[in-house]
């Protein structure tokens, strides 16, 4: 489907893959059509801090798991920054048809984490993969598979990932994205009923490839940024779900400078055995916390960034 999101001469991307949680799997393809990447004017480099091991200590505490509240999104982010990653991978949930009116992680993220990241973050990663015709009816047969996956997902959501890929560029944020191979789209073509599985695999795979050629590269100080789904980026996955993440693989490489972030709007909180096996589920209440910014610092280099419930009609971008 195509977008033109500015005057600029833009290749056309489709087949965004993240995660929708309450899909099964508890990960899921999705396919807007995105923005490419375009070389933006550097921006200074920040004097690195210690590694990411420190426990987030400011804002109001508010129960286990290092619970804290913050008077605003972006002071909650700037606990997670100051642990000083040097690679951020952030997961989100999906906005769904069926919460339909809620302001989306994507937004919350480009609006008022993003330009946080300016000067800080060069690169930027995005679960976002090309199909350009180049591996012919594979590609055509993997956008078919796809549709099952996509059917819950909000309309708005591809118009909100080609803002948030124009907007990083336009701080000087340069955007990667995830080029299979025609082997690996041939792989996904002809699995069948395991397609899904397919591709989290590749998704996963290109991902990390990606991410540590920037990790590797980046001078002193600078953050690489991942931005994908809220299970690719998972530091202790389960064991069923462990072929799918990139944490553990890429915090070795990093000397476990490598931090994930889940930013998670309060109306997409389901009842699902997938949400129920959240480890910080049990501690948010609500009724208690659901007006507040609220950070959970699940484990070492581990944290979950709970929004504040949105206020009133959400307009479209």
């Amino acid at each position: 489907m195509p977008v033109n999101p500015s005057s600029r001469c833009w290749p056309l991307l489709v087949a965004l893959s993240a995660c929708a949680v309450e899909a099964p799997p508890p990960s899921a393809p999705v396919a807007p059509t995105v923005v490419a990447s375009a070389s933006a004017t550097p921006a200074a480099v920040v004097t690195p801090g210690p590694a990411a091991t420190a426990p987030a200590r400011r804002g109001e505490p508010c129960g286990e798991l290092d619970c804290r509240t913050f008077a605003s999104a972006t002071e909650a982010f700037a606990e997670v920054l100051a642990t000083s990653p040097k690679i951020l991978a952030i997961g989100e949930t999906h906005a769904q048809k069926a919460r339909a009116g809620a302001l989306s992680s994507t937004r919350h993220f480009t609006e008022e984490l993003l330009p946080e990241l300016r000067g800080v973050a060069k690169h930027l990663v995005l679960e976002l993969w090309v199909a350009d015709g180049a591996c012919g009816k594979e590609e055509r047969v993997v956008a078919t598979q796809q549709k099952q996956v996509t059917a819950p997902q909000a309309e708005t959501n591809q118009n909100e990932f080609v803002t948030l890929g124009r907007a990083a560029e336009t701080q000087g944020t340069r955007v990667s994205v995830l080029r299979p191979s025609c082997d690996e789209y041939q792989q996904i073509a002809k699995a069948g009923d395991d397609a899904v599985i397919e591709m989290l695999g590749m998704i996963t795979r290109l991902t990390e490839r990606r991410v540590a050629e920037l990790a590797e590269g980046a001078a002193p100080g600078e953050v690489v940024l991942a931005y994908g789904g809220a299970m690719h980026n998972d530091l202790a996955p389960a064991p069923e779900r462990a072929a799918w993440s990139f944490g553990p693989s890429l915090a070795a490489k990093t000397a476990g400078r490598y931090v994930e972030l889940d930013l998670i709007v309060p109306e997409a909180i389901g009842d699902s055995p997938t949400w129920k096996a959240f480890p910080w589920m049990p501690f948010y209440d609500p009724a208690k916390l659901g007006e507040k910014t609220v950070l959970y610092r699940v484990r070492e280099g581990s944290f979950v960034l709970v929004f504040p419930r949105s206020s009133g009609p959400v307009a479209t971008p």
